[in-house]
């Protein structure tokens, strides 16, 4: 894969702008003086699209004095407070006004909802049809949901339909496509960016840093290593080119901490990774989904 066509294919992810994050984070947040570093670089390396959130502390705020109104920017809704037709469809424009003004841009490429689930529940259809109503009176070019794994969109009316979707997907975490859903999103015209390729970090880690919760792992682990001495790559390299070469997936997201990171991610991405071990996917949400690592 030639580096164009790598560029064009990340999305930068901007959570460490506004705090902490990732399990393999020792800096903290990201200062405002190398995020402008961060974004100098990712925009001459081609990459184009911002992936943020309201809930990503003062992300937006950062975003906003860096200047990003030659960017895609892509930002979440956080959950929805309020109930009522006319409260639902008031709090979305106002989210996004306010995010528009944080953000200081004129429209959002993409928003998308971080808890999919209340589409579900009394006020869903009022919660979609403001959805609706932000891209057609032109605040916000496409409409999404975020979720945490594929059987979310099973759950879904079949009359909802979305422009992006965002969810997991990593060398360990194939639910997305075993289930089928990217080649239904595909079929649908609908773009699937993926997150959390590195696990938050977690996939990058030396075993000697990795927290004892995941020894129970122990067994996957060893496969994973013992691939990546077999094929000659860093974790890296082998999780880049992964998610970036998965046929059906338009973007991945790829928060980093500091211009040095986002170098070497650009140099690690270029080249071949052979089909990994079938004995690497899991199921267990435990070790898929962050929320449930217990760290202590």
């Amino acid at each position: 894969m030639n580096g164009p066509a790598i560029t064009t294919k990340i999305a930068l992810g901007t959570a460490q702008f506004g705090l902490p994050y990732g399990i393999s984070n020792t800096a903290g947040q990201t200062p405002l003086a190398e995020a402008r570093a961060i974004l100098t670089l990712a925009h001459a390396a081609g990459i184009r699209t911002l992936d943020t959130a309201i809930a990503y502390g003062n992300s937006e705020v950062s975003l906003g004095e860096l200047d990003v109104s030659a960017w895609q920017v892509i930002t979440k809704l956080p959950e929805m407070p309020v109930s009522g037709a006319a409260a639902v469809s008031s709090w979305v424009h106002t989210q996004v006004d306010e995010s528009l003004a944080r953000l200081r841009c004129q429209t959002l490429h993409g928003l998308l909802l971080h808890r999919p689930a209340q589409l579900l529940g009394a006020d869903g259809q009022a919660l979609y049809r403001a959805l609706l109503a932000t891209r057609e009176c032109g605040r916000v070019s496409k409409i999404g949901i975020s979720i945490y794994g594929p059987d979310e969109l099973d759950q879904l009316p079949p009359a909802m339909r979305f422009d992006i979707v965002q969810a997991p997907f990593n060398i360990i975490d194939n639910r997305m496509a075993r289930s089928g859903w990217i080649s239904r999103l595909q079929d649908a015209g609908c773009e699937l960016h993926v997150r959390s390729i590195f696990l938050q970090g977690l996939l990058l880690m030396q075993a000697a840093a990795r927290p004892a919760y995941f020894s129970r792992w122990n067994a996957l682990w060893r496969t994973w290593e013992g691939w990546l001495k077999e094929i000659r790559l860093t974790p890296l390299q082998a999780c880049l080119r992964h998610a970036l070469q998965t046929p059906g997936i338009a973007k991945v997201v790829l928060g980093v901490d500091n211009a040095t990171h986002l170098a070497d991610i650009l140099a690690a991405a270029a080249g071949d990774v052979p089909t990994p071990p079938a004995e690497l996917p899991t199921d267990d949400t435990n070790l898929l989904n962050p929320a449930f690592w217990n760290r202590s």
